[in-house]
């Protein structure tokens, strides 16, 4: 029997150096603001505070080293002022207190609305990358309308959300199929419970977090791409692994014909932009 699931939200973690080992919701005692709520959590050897929701703002969490040779455990107290970690081999307990506000400091001084995902994005708000999105942005729009119409053209803000592939292909971030379908059902339902009506359309700020949430939090490293090519390459006669340019290209073409549900080949593709050689001779 096929289950199936579905996705509400894909959101950008702490990322401090490894992925989050364990989490734990803070009990609240304030009175004054009951739904505002933190979570606690640790990774490899550090342990943060989080603020909830969780929105991809990265100003909204913080760690801090607690075990070097690395964490195993975490608690808190009945209040959520304090905060207890478990070490490894070291054999120690570490007492950590709670200081909110702190964090509700850094929080603002990180700034409101988009700023912190603007940030995010390479070169800023004023950078090179945010003004190729914005015409890629208002390109997509375009081509929603009918690049070759004579109609008056409808001014809008937003995009359909059929053109969100697009875009993210233009900006060098490559989803598979299943995961664009995700990014797709996340904007439409987004409203669902609320309005009991589904979105049909997207803006820029709501795409640039979609991007955000969405993209590889660590990126493709050389070594991810070097392994690749170590698997689908062969030995030329100087030693070296590389793929011959025709059988590349095809597997390319197969994956995306496929719906790349693994999202294996991204890294062939990314490392086309990295690491061409000998292009001339047939191989890469």
């Amino acid at each position: 029997m096929k289950m199936l699931f579905a996705f509400r939200k894909t959101l950008l973690g702490p990322t401090y150096g490894s992925p989050l080992e364990k989490i734990q919701i803070l009990p609240t005692t304030n009175t004054t603001d009951p739904q505002k709520r933190y979570l606690a959590y640790i990774t490899k050897d550090k342990v943060g505070l989080q603020i909830l929701p969780v929105d991809g703002n990265p100003h909204k969490s913080s760690a801090f080293i607690c075990h070097p040779d690395g964490v195993s455990d975490l608690a808190s107290s009945y209040d959520g002022c304090y905060v207890f970690t478990v070490g490894g081999n070291d054999c120690t307990v570490m007492k950590w207190e709670v200081n909110l506000n702190a964090l509700d400091a850094a929080a603002s001084l990180g700034g409101d609305g988009l700023i912190p995902f603007y940030n995010l994005l390479d070169g800023g708000r004023e950078g090179e990358f945010f003004r190729e999105l914005e015409d890629y942005f208002y390109y997509a729009q375009l081509r929603s309308h009918g690049i070759d119409t004579l109609e008056t053209r409808q001014v809008s803000t937003h995009i359909p959300l059929e053109e969100i592939p697009s875009v993210m292909r233009a900006m060098g971030f490559y989803p598979s199929k299943e995961k664009i379908e995700e990014m797709i059902n996340e904007v439409k339902f987004s409203k669902y419970v609320d309005t009991g009506e589904q979105v049909t359309t997207i803006n820029l700020g709501d795409f640039i977090k979609l991007y955000v949430n969405h993209r590889p939090a660590f990126g493709l490293s050389m070594k991810d791409i070097q392994r690749a090519f170590q698997v689908l390459g062969y030995d030329n006669e100087n030693g070296d692994k590389v793929i011959d340019r025709g059988d590349l290209l095809l597997l390319l073409h197969k994956t995306e014909k496929e719906g790349d549900k693994k999202g294996g080949m991204k890294l062939v593709s990314t490392g086309l932009n990295l690491c061409v050689k000998n292009w001339k001779d047939g191989t890469v």
